[in-house]
């Protein structure tokens, strides 16, 4: 068991190079908060999109706030209602909340887009599920 945040940040960092998703999103979170790291919503969004794309329910309500606040990716209201979506699809009730507040800073279409993207988004299989 690591002693210290910065060992723990080594074992998270050379799992989530090998594709584990929670791990992936360890490193967002260190990223986001400024961990054993420096503070980096960049790095974070990296780190959040890789779990969110397998489907870590977390990670998607993570990415939907920094797309919705224009934090380490360029401010998206349309894509930020689609990692809400998703997320509140797997489970995070969090994520209802944060889509039914912005939804009224949205244009109908810009809903429609985001419901079409969540219609459309598949998760990124883990490596080993990809090798089989």
């Amino acid at each position: 068991m690591p002693r210290s945040g910065a060992e723990a940040l080594k074992w998270w960092r050379a799992a989530a190079e090998q594709g584990d998703t929670p791990a992936q999103f360890n490193i967002g979170v260190a990223y986001d908060n400024g961990q054993g790291v420096p503070r980096s919503q960049n790095e974070a969004a990296k780190w959040y999109r890789l779990a969110a794309d397998k489907g870590h329910a977390q990670a998607q309500v993570n990415l939907g706030v920094l797309y919705d606040q224009g934090n380490g990716v360029p401010q998206d209201f349309v894509y930020a209602y689609m990692w809400f979506n998703l997320a509140a699809s797997n489970g995070a009730r969090v994520a209802i909340k944060n889509r039914d507040a912005l939804a009224p800073r949205m244009t109908q279409g810009q809903i429609d887009e985001a419901q079409k993207f969540t219609r459309e988004w598949k998760p990124v299989a883990p490596p080993a599920a990809q090798a089989q």
